[in-house]
């Protein structure tokens, strides 16, 4: 069998080459330098590149790397599906005996473009590819050369440390070899790039068409549904806007500090988060040049779509008021999605603030004025005794948590990558209004809460 020889993949019809597609372990936790335990640097790369969608990746180890990493986000792309197939240089245990790495890599990235046409090729350096001492950022040098495609080596062996390491690296890697190698010819005032946002679910074309109607153009949205080309002339943007400040906050700073492209770290997620995000892009564009009167016609899209929204949120926020919610998730979400159950109007009881940074933590304290309700991490015995003592009508969390919340007979809604709706922006947040009424108010929960018959 080929080094990179496709696998079909099951009912979904996503396609695999030299590996058979598993999902990633969810249950990451905290991981020290050396440590692979929950999600390793090369998790962490791979969750940040794999979204660039015309991209063709390239897993530089044998198959059980890339099997617990692969489709580890549900991030969605409006055309190109390359991203969706898996390679890997199936690494073997002679091929480490006999040093034969570096060759097994040139033929895999030759056998990548001729059978894919890709963009580009992504290289991950890996445990084994790293510790055998092969010379990967020399062979994608020499590649680049030879089949006359962009190859970029990601030098993200898991035992650097944990995801978020891996995602600085991928941050690195694209500023390295990616960012500027593209020359835009049709730059306007109005050119910003997102960075750390994913897509999920389609979230992100649900903020694309306020940001199209002020006229602004995304030009790198880093990584959701981007392309090569799109990252590549991202050096040519006016302005940014980093969503997840985790994974993508380092390459916002160094490309401000070489390229002048100021940022700021906002969200999309409730009104006046999507509100306070379109001001600041509208501020930081006027600053580098736009007109001021792009202030106000930003203002009047703000005044409409408030409006509108808090119009179509009435019927939910009367049967939501005062409901009380415990948030497990991390990251950015840990404040974003706070500030927008609070505009609904319900009671949080508790938020974790895994995964998030001091910035997150901050503003979580402004918003609930009690630290008792943040919490770094639980036992899945703690949680449930926490639901079961508290008893809030809803936890909303990620699929790792959900049988602890139905254990405890309490209502659970998805709010991280695996869902199924997209929460961002004027219509995300009626959407997630919408589901959250649905789940606290089905009829089973009280069928379940009955004491049993006998």
């Amino acid at each position: 069998m080929s080094s990179i020889e496709a696998q079909t993949g099951d009912t979904s019809g996503q396609r695999s080459a030299a590996i058979y597609p598993t999902k990633e372990n969810k249950a990451c936790q905290k991981a020290t330098k050396g440590s692979a335990s929950g999600g390793c640097a090369f998790d962490g790369a791979k969750v940040v590149l794999q979204p660039i969608v015309d991209v063709a990746h390239l897993i530089h180890a044998p198959p059980a790397c890339e099997g617990n990493s692969w489709d580890n986000r549900g991030a969605a792309s409006s055309g190109p599906v390359l991203w969706r197939t898996s390679f890997t240089t199936d690494l073997t245990e002679l091929d480490i005996v006999t040093g034969d790495t570096d060759q097994k890599l040139l033929e895999a990235i030759r056998e990548i473009k001729k059978g894919y046409a890709p963009a580009a090729i992504f290289v991950y350096g890996t445990c084994v590819s790293e510790l055998v001492a092969g010379n990967i950022d020399a062979v994608c040098r020499h590649a680049a050369q030879k089949f006359e495609i962009p190859v970029v080596p990601v030098r993200s062996p898991g035992f650097r440390g944990s995801k978020s390491v891996g995602n600085r690296i991928a941050g690195e890697a694209l500023l390295e070899h990616v960012i500027g190698t593209v020359e835009a010819d049709n730059t306007s005032p109005y050119d910003i790039n997102i960075l750390g946002e994913f897509n999920l679910s389609g979230e992100f074309w649900l903020v694309k068409p306020l940001l199209d109607r002020l006229g602004i153009r995304v030009r790198a949205c880093i990584p959701g549904d981007a392309r090569f080309a799109q990252v590549g002339s991202a050096h040519r943007s006016r302005a940014a806007m980093v969503v997840c400040s985790t994974a993508q906050i380092n390459l916002a700073r160094k490309m401000d500090a070489r390229w002048d492209i100021p940022f700021f770290e906002g969200s999309f997620y409730g009104i006046s988060g999507t509100s306070e995000s379109l001001r600041r892009i509208a501020l930081l564009l006027v600053n580098k040049g736009a007109g001021l009167a792009f202030l106000h016609r930003t203002e009047e899209l703000i005044a409409d779509e408030e409006e509108r929204v808090w119009k179509n949120l009435e019927v939910y926020r009367r049967r939501l008021v005062g409901k009380r919610v415990h948030l497990n998730t991390g990251g950015v979400k840990s404040w974003s999605i706070v500030h927008a159950l609070i505009e609904i109007g319900m009671e949080i009881i508790g938020t974790s603030v895994k995964k998030s940074t001091f910035r997150d933590k901050d503003k979580i304290k402004q918003m609930l004025k009690n630290e008792s309700h943040l919490h770094r991490s639980m036992a899945a015995s703690e949680l449930y005794a926490m639901l079961r003592g508290q008893k809030p009508d809803i936890m909303l969390s990620g699929g790792r948590t959900q049988f602890v919340a139905l254990e405890a007979k309490i209502p659970w809604l998805d709010v991280n990558q695996e869902r199924q709706h997209p929460y961002a922006g004027y219509e995300g947040m009626v959407k997630l209004a919408q589901e959250i009424d649905l789940a606290i108010h089905s009829p089973i929960w009280a069928q379940l809460r009955e004491p049993e018959p006998w």
